[in-house]
This record gives C-alpha cells, structure tokens and sequence, in this order.
C-alpha cells in the first residue's frame, strides 16, 4: 500500500514541544522535558523539534535540544532529511557546527558539494577539517562557480583525482578564467586529449521509460542532458560511456553502447535509479501559418463567471477568440489596460463588462518570484495593502469603477509566488462575490455596490510540514442555486460552508479533517442527484450542496492538493501532482462512504480509471471534446481518452513554467506560460501546435474567453486580444 505518513506516536507540529522550538522557548521546552516528554517525540512526518528549529533558524533551541539529546540524524518520513540537513539547507554554520559537535553524520555525499555550490567557506572548512568525503566532485562546481578561496581550500586540504582536476581545467579554461586556470595547473591538472571512443559513440537522441524522457544533444564538443527539453546541462566524462552531471556531481548517466550507438541509458542519483531506452524520433515542425482561425458569429455569448467559467469547466466553445497575437507588435490586440497590484484571479465577465479583483502593496521592493522552483519560505511583507475590485468595459477595456474593500497589513503571509488576492470572483448576474483571502467575504450588485460581507476567518493555507509556514489563501467561491460555496481549507479547523447570496448568513457548513489544499470546489449535475467536489490531501470528497452532508472519500491523494475538479460527460476528475501519489482520477458520481480501491487496481465500482502515477501540481486539468489534459508545472501537455484513460500523447510545450490552467474553444487548447506567452495546441489525438503568442509580460492567472476575445490578467495589465 502507498505509504501513509502516521505511526501510533505521531503528533500535529502545533504540539506546544514543536511551538517552543521554533520559537527558541527555552523556559518552555525545559519544563516538557522534565515533565516527560521525549526530545525526540515525532511529527505526523517524523520530524522533530530539532527539524522544527533548524528550519526557524532558532539556534539558542538547537543547542539546547542536543544537550539534552537530541538526535541530529533522525531522517523524517516525508522528505526523507535529517536535521542536519535541513541546516545546510538553511546555510547555518553555528547550527551544523553544533551539530557536528553532537554526532551528526557525516557521510552523506552531497553535503560537500552542496556547500561548495551555495559558496559557503565557513562550512566548506569546517567539513574538510572533519575529512568528508566528496572533494573530487566538488571541485569542478568550485570552479564553475568561481569560487577562488574555495578551489584553493580544495586543492590544499584533499588530494583530488587527477581525472577530476582536468576536468575542472577544461571547465576553468571554457570559461576564461586565468587565476582558477593557474591554481589548477600548479595543482597538476593538464588539457586531456579527447577519448576517440567518446567521439565515435553516437550519444546524442532521445531516450524515454514510461513516466518521461531525456534527450542528449551534443553542442560545441560538449554533451548535454535535458528532462524537459527546456533546460540542459553539461555533463562531463567520467570513464568508458559514463558520465556525472557537472551542476550535480550524485548523478550519473551510464550508457549501453552497440556498434557505437548508445541503446539505452541508465540513470543513478543515490538510491534512484530509472533505464531509458532509446527512441527513434520522427522529425515534425510545428504548424503556425497552414492553420487558419474559425470565423463565425457568435450565436450567445458566454458568460464567463468564475474560475475557469462556468462550473471551472474552461469551456468557450462558440465564442471564437484569435487564435494568434501579439501583444509587443499590436496584433491582434483590441486594448489593454493597467491594473495596479498583484493578482492570480482569473477575471470574471457578465455581458458586457468584466471584473478583476487586485491587492496592492506600498512595498515596491517585496519579493514576488515566478518560474520552477520549490522554496517553502513566506514573503516577509508587513506593508499596508489596500484590496480592490475593478470594473472594465468588455470591448473597449476602460476602467468603469473601482472600490476598496480591505485596507490594512495582510493576515496572512504569501508565497513568494503567488499574491494577497489569489481568488477569482463569482457571479450570477445578479450577485457579484469576491473572497480577498483572510481579509474576508463581500458580496456586491453589478455596479459595484455593496450588499454584505463576511469574515471567514483566518485562511492561513500553507505548508504542510511544518503548518506556520503561511502561502496564502486560493480556492475560488462557486455559486450553487441561492447560495454561495466556500472552501477553506487551512492548517487547522478546514471547512467547508454555503451562505445566503442575498443576505451572506450561514446556511450550512462542515468541518473538515483536512490541511491546506488550493483547489476550487465544483459540481456534478446528475439526473437524480447533485454533488459538491473538493480536492484534498486527506481524501476527494462529495457533499450534498444542498445541505453539506457528506457523500463519499476517495483516497489516496497528493500532500499538496492545488488542481480544481473537473465534470465531463457524467465523470469526475482529479489529479494531484505532489507525492507520495500524484493520481489522475476518473470518478463516477453516486458513490457513498469510502469508495477508495486497493493500489493494485486501476478501476472499481465508482472508479472509472486512474493512475497513482503522472498527475500534475498547479495548472488544473481540462475535459474537452473526448480528452482530458494536463498541464504540468514544466510544460508537458497529456492527452488521456477521457472515457477509458488511454494516454494518447505526452509532449513538452518548451514554454517554461506554467501555473495558469488550461482553456479551450472551438478545437483549441490554450496553454499559458508563465514568461513565454500562450500556447495554442490543436484539440484531439494528433498532438500539433497552432501559435505560440507573445504577451510581454508575465502570466499567472487563468485566461477567460467571451464574444470573440480572449482576456488576460498579466503581471501589470489586463488584455483583451481578438481578431482585427
């Protein structure tokens, strides 16, 4: 069975033994201690103080907790990282230090060249001083990252290999750099001729297993290694067809070579290992100029009234949007308009006006960060911020109206990726809803006036690991009948509830035995019956809408649940992209109590299909015409047979990052990226991209489609393209 993170002494980190520790309460964690409690005690992910304090950085609680016995090399179950890692992934000298004075373990390989990447002298000395290993790898990060005094300490503390020291030559000499050049030949290092095997083995292709691909591409009379086709890296030679990647000395690539064609490749970092097998490809260009957009008139136009439309669906089929643009040259650009602030709310449309909701910052300087990467960290922003909600005519994009619903210091931190005001709002036509995070509920009329509104309390969604660590509030309000449904799914004290459109009093609501999770709840419309789904990291689950009772769980689930469910065709879908699991789920509705299935099985009675392998993180899945899509964090488009789950295609955008979720209309997908534009994709089995779309600037929010335009919140400016 998939792991689940629990043993029979697990405890919430919120114990006031954790809280002490992270806060360097010495008072407090001395008098647990000597009531009983065990310094060692464990987390639901086997943590334990000592993890706690290093990850606060609470040096004066580290130090107290090894002197009273604290296990420096307790690995939790989650990460799989002891407390004396997690201080190097901290960078804290006097935490390692007291830690090495306290039996940490000192032969993990990539502890020294992990400081030697990160520049940390103090701790490079300190462990050459201790003898640890991983030297020889380490010099040709050194090197590559300039660090002078480092190659130095290397080349007078440890004997390197003198395979190793020409390699770190050649990577000195590549980049012109005389004094690392000078102290490597003074060391012994020399230029080694090329190996002729090395030139004549054909390396370079495609190689793929089941749940990816790596490509090698040689370039300047180097090899380079991808796993997504977007970023490469150097890889140097080590011995007969095995090499080590020179960012990442642990991992190693080691071919199988026949008639001097590599066949297959085996990749190695620690324990993990995966065997690529090579794959003839077939050379084909994308289409962009042969495809020609649909003209037709739009018979209705569609309301776009929440996350991702109606019911989130992302459906814009008969509303024709251009299927190129560009917004640096003006084409296909019917007007775009500045929006102050920071926002991931996808903007909301009602006949003829459009709606976005913002949050600005006095703090020009606070840090707001896109792209792939995986910090955990909040930003530390304490500036005044005032919420706002913005009105804007459809077709010419003037602003309208504006009003202010919230000043003051955000509750609530936020992720360095994401914004305050991450909630796209909801609408009827006759009720406008906006949730600016903790800072709560309003409800408006169309122009803008405001009806009621509601403190929802403190949605502080975030890590799980460790629950202080705030990102921020996301899931989106739906609207169901007279009601308006919220999930708020938290560190602690998780619901879900509907209140009175028109009067925002309670009309019911659940609590729920769940932690953060950012996805937008939906509802499946049946015949006899209708049901409220929720993403979570417990479990799925379907409420009765109309009264909160719960339906039915299904589990299991990712740790971070951030895609909103999808309804195509009396299924239900769900992914999740984190481990341990990241499923891909096919549900059919009517199930009651657990309708969870052993990991054996790929169906049930209320399972269509699934995969507990190959869901994706932040973009949302799409059921469009037959398929359902995913978009991953990097930029890979799946196609499954919507009906049976047969994976059609798997292939890389080569758009970077992406966290908005996938739209579609009349036959096309559109994929927006974070930094390079919107993809657009043909719909179907036959993978072929249409357009690649410049924006100009950076894209996070969901894209909404209505009347022949295609609107966009970008990072500083709303857009509305359609076809001149």
């Amino acid at each position: 069975m998939v792991a689940v993170f629990l043993s029979a002494h697990a405890q919430s980190d919120n114990l006031p033994f954790f809280k002490a520790a992270k806060t360097n309460d010495i008072g407090t964690l001395a008098k647990l201690i000597e009531e009983g409690t065990d310094v060692n005690t464990k987390s639901k992910y086997g943590a334990t103080a000592l993890t706690f304090a290093v990850e606060k950085n609470s040096l004066e609680a580290v130090k107290f907790l090894l002197e009273h016995g604290a296990d420096p090399n307790n690995r939790d179950r989650f990460y799989q990282s002891t407390p004396f890692e997690w201080a190097f992934y901290e960078t804290n000298f006097e935490m390692i230090k007291l830690m090495v004075e306290h039996g940490a373990d000192l032969s993990t390989k990539w502890l020294l060249p992990f400081s030697v990447r990160e520049g940390k002298l103090d701790i490079v000395k300190l462990l050459l001083d201790k003898n640890v290993a991983g030297a020889n790898d380490a010099i040709v990060l050194a090197v590559r990252n300039e660090h002078v005094e480092i190659v130095k300490l290397l080349l007078d503390h440890t004997k390197i290999e003198s395979d190793k020291l020409n390699a770190a030559l050649i990577t000195a000499t590549g980049m012109n750099n005389t004094d690392l050049c000078k102290l490597l030949k003074d060391a012994g290092a020399v230029l080694p001729k090329v190996n002729n095997h090395d030139k004549n083995v054909k390396f370079a292709g495609l190689y793929s297993e089941k749940d990816g691909q790596l490509r090698i591409k040689n370039e300047d009379n180097k090899i380079f290694a991808s796993f997504d086709d977007v970023k490469y890296y150097e890889l140097k030679y080590d011995s007969l067809n095995i090499f080590s990647v020179a960012e990442f000395p642990s991992i190693t690539l080691s071919f199988k070579t026949v008639e001097n064609i590599a066949v297959a490749v085996k990749f190695r970092n620690g324990e993990n290992q995966r065997d690529f097998v090579r794959t003839e490809e077939v050379a084909k260009k994308e289409v962009k100029s042969e495809y020609k957009d649909e003209v037709g008139e739009v018979k209705e136009v569609l309301n776009w009234t929440a996350f991702r439309g109606e019911n989130c669906q992302g459906n814009g089929d008969g509303q024709y949007p251009p299927v190129r643009w560009d917004a640096e040259k003006g084409l296909n650009l019917k007007w775009k308009t500045r929006i102050p602030g920071l926002s991931h709310a996808c903007p909301v449309v009602w006949e003829d006006k459009i709606y976005v909701i913002t949050a600005i910052g006095e703090d020009p300087t606070a840090e707001y960060r896109v792209g792939l990467y995986g910090d955990v960290k909040p930003v530390n922003d304490n500036s005044n911020h005032v919420w706002k909600i913005f009105c804007l005519d459809k077709s010419k994009g003037d602003i309208l109206w504006e009003h202010t619903a919230y000043k003051g210091v955000p509750k609530v931190k936020r992720h360095p990726k994401a914004t305050q005001a991450n909630s796209t709002p909801v609408t009827n036509g006759k009720y406008l809803v906006a949730l600016y995070g903790s800072e709560g509920l309003v409800c408006y009329d169309m122009d803008g006036n405001e009806i009621w509104r509601k403190d929802m309390g403190i949605l502080d969604a975030g890590w799980f690991f460790e629950s202080e660590t705030q990102w921020g509030h996301a899931a989106s309000p739906l609207i169901y009948k007279n009601t308006v449904i919220i999930q708020a799914d938290r560190s602690k004290d998780s619901y879900v509830a509907a209140f009175d459109l028109a009067t925002g009093k309670e009309v019911w609501k659940n609590n729920r035995e769940e932690i953060s999770s950012w996805g937008t709840p939906v509802v499946y419309y049946g015949k006899d019956h209708n049901e409220l789904i929720t993403n979570g990291t417990e479990y799925i689950k379907a409420y009765n809408p109309d009264t909160g009772e719960e339906l039915w769980k299904l589990g299991p689930n990712s740790e971070v649940t951030v895609g909103t469910p999808v309804v195509y065709n009396d299924l239900i879908y769900v992914t999740g992209g984190y481990p341990p699991v990241r499923p891909v789920y096919a549900i059919i509705p009517g199930g009651r109590g657990d309708i969870s299935i052993p990991d054996s099985l790929s169906s049930g009675e209320f399972i269509k299909w699934r995969y507990l392998k190959g869901g994706t993180y932040m973009p949302s899945p799409i059921a469009y015409d037959g398929y359902l899509y995913t978009m991953a964090n990097n930029g890979l488009l799946t196609c499954y047979h919507a009906e049976t789950g047969e994976k059609i295609y798997r292939k890389n955008l080569k758009c970077s990052a992406v966290t908005a979720s996938l739209v579609a209309a009349d036959g096309k997908l559109y994929c927006t990226s974070e930094s390079k534009g919107v993809v657009v994709v043909k719909a179907g089995p036959e993978f072929e991209i249409i357009a690649r779309n410049p924006v100009g600037e950076t894209c996070m929010a969901t894209p909404a489609i209505s009347d022949k335009l295609f609107i966009i919140r970008a990072q500083d400016y709303i857009y509305g393209f359609g076809k001149n």
